[in-house]
């Protein structure tokens, strides 16, 4: 037997719908939620300790090591001076020995940068391959309104670049900042003991190179923020033109689906341009003053060595840590846009990581025990969480025993899909109680429950993988057998063993080489084979011709009594062999009863039975 392949914020107590809005407005981030944020984040890198640990000395021995270089060279210039003047073999053999030390330092700070960038990069994408677990793992869990109110565009955009921002904090702002402040702070205390007035003029730039640096992020940082909106609309027009290209193919619609993605391509275009213009216009003005800094050293530092205050090579140092800073303090920016940033991803990404599911099992939830098979709804209303003043559902009682078929029939909007929703507890009854057994649905565990309720869509969804794994989905370690038997009672087993690898047969994306009826019967083949004590139609043979339909509940009849039989349906034929009716509308139970009966009260159903037929009467004439 082989298996079959398958494809801070404070924590909420509320319904995950009521925080969907937190995705959409943290564009701008309290302080002291932005620090609690980066606090989250900081501990989540310390989950891969020795890794940050290697990264925090790697960095404190290359700034430090980079600090030795500007002595070096200095010192280097002062014995070339004394070696050209003096002529002696000791200068020159200095002179050697300072030349070695340099390459030496040089060699050993381009060893420990590439350890800090190394595992700091490092502690970066563990925390993202942590972050992008936990958010795939909330997404699967979080509740079915939950993904009602939110576009999958949308998860899909949070779970790429929201995740990438937060994952860089470590090494684009932690590391960082450490390394400027060793840098910074070290070094302008080495230069400013050395010569007070000097010392000034060569960090002159730092203050304005910092400011600009932080101002021009900040600014790209509210662009960025723009920008990942516009690309979260790009991604939605992608989706929905690859999941209806058949739609759009068919209508001819080639051209207004482009302009619509010309658009927002062109809208994402415009702000990089901008993103581009102030990137430049900030650098430039950086650099030149820089280069101001630099000449005013330049010539205060000349007139002092020329007045014998300091060395040629004291000057040498100077202007060559200035060089080195350079780099360091324009990223200063960086650093504020990296906090920016992770305080504004992570509060949208943890907004979401600490949602609590609507629906979830109860504290002292136990696994459904199922006896005598019996289903009950005692009293039931519901309200959707989009729309809570407008019932769905309202006070629907109705009991089903092991060996029944239920059939449901009613208008568009009267409450059929919900009802079936509610058996698995894909949502939660806003009044009354549906009980299995006598148990409260809610009570039990979601898993035992949704193994004990089955619940064949009218939305039918496969997976790309073989037709095996998609009807095994359920139970991916069936034998073959199990498999087969499911897929005849389906009325599918016949056409599967036409083709040249049968089972193995891969369906394509989204089942694009099968039929609609074809995808209703391999939907209807996986759930069956799962033998649930709980069995729920949900239209799930629309786009089924009649004498198929009536083959497949043929062959689920032989198996019907081990079951309660849950039917829903538009078409009169497929539920006239239920046991009972129950016509809804808006919600209510307005007849119930057999077939026959249901016809003898010459009410609504009797109506719909002779609209339906003279339907069909008119179209086989």
């Amino acid at each position: 037997m082989t298996a079959h392949s398958h494809i801070l914020p404070a924590k909420s107590s509320g319904p995950d719908t009521a925080r969907v809005e937190v995705m959409e407005k943290t564009d701008t981030v309290g302080w002291m939620t932005g620090l609690a944020t980066m606090w989250r984040v900081t501990r989540l890198a310390w989950e891969t300790p020795w890794q940050v640990v290697i990264a925090v000395i790697a960095t404190l021995i290359a700034a430090t090591l980079q600090l030795v270089i500007p002595q070096l060279l200095g010192q280097a210039v002062d014995q070339t001076q004394t070696a050209i003047t003096l002529d002696e073999g000791a200068a020159r053999a200095a002179l050697w020995t300072t030349a070695v030390l340099v390459l030496v330092v040089s060699t050993l700070r381009g060893i420990f940068a590439t350890l800090q960038n190394y595992y700091s990069e490092s502690v970066g994408h563990h925390t993202g391959y942590r972050l992008r677990l936990q958010f795939y793992d909330k997404i699967q869990n979080l509740s079915f309104g939950f993904h009602d109110s939110v576009h999958s565009g949308d998860l899909i955009t949070l779970g790429l670049l929201d995740i990438e921002g937060v994952r860089m904090y470590f090494s684009t702002a932690l590391i960082r900042a450490l390394l400027l402040a060793i840098l910074i702070g070290v070094g302008g205390y080495w230069l400013l003991s050395i010569d007070l007035l000097l010392g000034l003029m060569a960090l002159s730039f730092v203050p304005y190179v910092g400011w600009k640096s932080s101002v021009a992020q900040l600014r790209l940082r509210g662009t960025w923020l723009d920008l990942q909106k516009r690309l979260d609309v790009l991604t939605r027009v992608m989706e929905e033109n690859l999941a209806g290209i058949r739609v759009v193919r068919a209508f001819s619609a080639q051209d207004h689906e482009l302009a619509k993605f010309h658009a927002a391509s062109l809208s994402a275009l415009d702000l990089a341009h901008e993103r581009v213009d102030l990137r430049v216009s900030s650098t430039s003005w950086m650099t030149l003053s820089f280069f101001a800094a630099m000449g005013l050293v330049l010539w205060v530092g000349g007139i002092k060595v020329q007045n014998g205050e300091i060395t040629v090579g004291t000057l040498a140092a100077f202007l060559t840590f200035m060089t080195i800073l350079q780099m360091p303090v324009r990223q200063l920016g960086m650093l504020v846009n990296a906090i920016a940033r992770t305080s504004t991803c992570g509060a949208r990404l943890f907004a979401l990581l600490d949602l609590d599911p609507v629906v979830a099992d109860a504290p002292d939830a136990q696994p459904v025990q199922v006896t005598e098979g019996t289903l009950r709804f005692e009293d039931v209303s519901f309200a959707y969480p989009s729309a809570p003043g407008v019932p769905v559902i309202r006070n629907l009682s109705f009991t089903a025993k092991r060996g029944e078929t239920i059939g449901l029939i009613g208008p568009q909007g009267s409450g059929k899909t919900t009802i079936a929703q509610l058996i698995p507890r894909f949502y939660d009854v806003t009044g009354g109680r549906i009980t299995l057994d006598g148990q409260d649905i809610r009570e039990v565990t979601l898993k035992s429950l949704r193994q004990s309720v089955a619940v064949v869509s009218q939305d039918v969804f496969m997976f790309t993988t073989s037709m095996e794994n998609n009807i095994a989905y359920g139970d991916p370690w069936a034998p073959p057998q199990k498999i087969e038997g499911a897929s005849d009672a389906a009325q599918l087993h016949s056409y599967i063993d036409t083709l040249p690898e049968r089972y193995r047969t891969v369906v394509g994306e989204r089942g694009a080489s099968l039929s609609g009826g074809q995808r209703q019967r391999m939907s209807i083949a996986r759930t069956v084979m799962l033998k649930p004590a709980v069995l729920v139609f949900d239209d799930s043979t629309a786009a089924i011709d009649a004498r198929t339909e009536a083959r497949i509940f043929e062959a689920l009849r032989e198996q019907a009594e081990d079951r309660v039989t849950i039917l829903v349906a538009h078409r009169l034929n497929t539920l006239m062999h239920a046991d009972r009716i129950l016509v809804l509308d808006h919600g209510e139970v307005i007849e119930q009863g057999s077939h026959d009966e249901l016809l003898a009260l010459n009410g609504r159903y009797r109506a719909l039975y002779d609209l339906q037929n003279r339907s069909y009467g008119a179209r086989a004439s």
